[in-house]
């Protein structure tokens, strides 16, 4: 099938029969994945230890790449999860990610489902590497780099990528001109950033990797309070809604199971068999953003997040700046 004969899927809700309360356990309530191996990066805190924990128990092999992979074993043996593998790999540092490639191509381990999850948000301005921005370099080019460094066994089974995005794609587009942000920092810009760029990813590698079996979605996983908070004071997270001043989180937002679901959801319905490039939230395709709707900021999908014109120069950027295209 050329690209030009594959049909677009629709930037629409399919009905799943889950929904925002799902977890990701009853997501694959009844399902076996035995046989199946899976990377989740990130895998050892908050959501990605539940997206671990749902995939594991349905059968899956699970390797989970860590920066302190000392840590991420004993996080995982006491969460009752000892036979994950842990590997070292540091998103924001290149070489560190080729190397952990490197190292799973040469195991006799497939892949049949990999969950872009880490990331980091609202930090202070950092630099890593070649001076690039550390959420655009961690959140976007690490996976980025990951991805196409395991390129070749991704494409051997007909592998699912599951891009983790969030509403924070609300906040900005892509800084084309700037994307590392030299000329002024501003966190939530940066955030904001990052997050599209992981929707935008999405949308392109499904474009690049439909003929090879190879399909992608990007995930809104919710609002949940996770150790991804751990750069904001209460006072900011007060004043944002996120909770009172006593501490309690308003209603709306998550548990890490129930965030968990949608990645799990993305990853492995018979659904989405012959679907891809779309945004996803509460375990169902999302809805394009309503823009009268008082829900605008929190629910849907802005158009320049799924754009595939951006998509495509996004890809070209990031492709020019790690040097690493599996589709060159």
């Amino acid at each position: 099938m050329t690209h030009q004969a594959r049909a677009q899927t629709p930037q629409q809700p399919i009905g799943s029969g889950f929904g925002h309360g799902s977890t990701a356990s009853e997501v694959l309530a009844g399902v076996d994945l035995s046989g199946c191996s899976a990377i989740v990066t990130g895998g050892y805190s908050g959501l990605g230890l539940e997206t671990v924990r749902a995939l594991a128990g349905a059968g899956v092999a699970v390797t989970v790449p860590a920066r302190r992979p000392t840590h991420a074993r004993e996080v995982l043996a006491a969460a009752g999860l000892e036979l994950v593998d842990v590997r070292a790999m540091d998103l924001g540092d290149q070489a560190s990610v080729k190397a952990f490639a490197k190292g799973y191509l040469a195991s006799s381990r497939g892949l049949d489902i990999l969950i872009n999850n880490a990331a980091i948000m609202a930090c202070p301005e950092t630099r890593i590497g070649p001076g690039w921005e550390a959420q655009f370099a961690t959140n976007h080019l690490g996976h980025f780099t990951l991805t196409n460094a395991l390129w070749p066994v991704l494409s051997r089974g007909g592998a699912r990528v599951v891009s983790l995005s969030s509403t924070g794609h609300k906040i900005s587009g892509i800084h084309f001109d700037d994307p590392h942000f030299t000329t002024g920092y501003e966190k939530w810009q940066a955030y904001g950033q990052a997050k599209t760029a992981n929707s935008l990813f999405a949308v392109e590698l499904d474009k690049l990797g439909a003929d090879h079996g190879v399909r992608a979605f990007a995930v809104h996983p919710g609002g949940i309070m996770t150790e991804l908070q751990r750069h904001l004071a209460r006072e900011e997270m007060v004043a944002a809604g996120w909770m009172d001043e006593a501490g309690n989180v308003r209603e709306g937002f998550k548990t890490p199971e129930q965030g968990a679901a949608t990645s799990v959801w993305a990853a492995t319905s018979a659904r989405l068999d012959g679907m891809g490039g779309v945004y996803c939230e509460d375990c169902d395709i999302a809805r394009p953003t309503d823009p009268q709707s008082p829900l605008a900021r929190f629910a849907g999908v802005d158009p320049h997040a799924i754009d595939p014109e951006g998509a495509a120069r996004l890809w070209a950027l990031s492709a020019e700046l790690t040097k690493v295209n599996a589709f060159a």
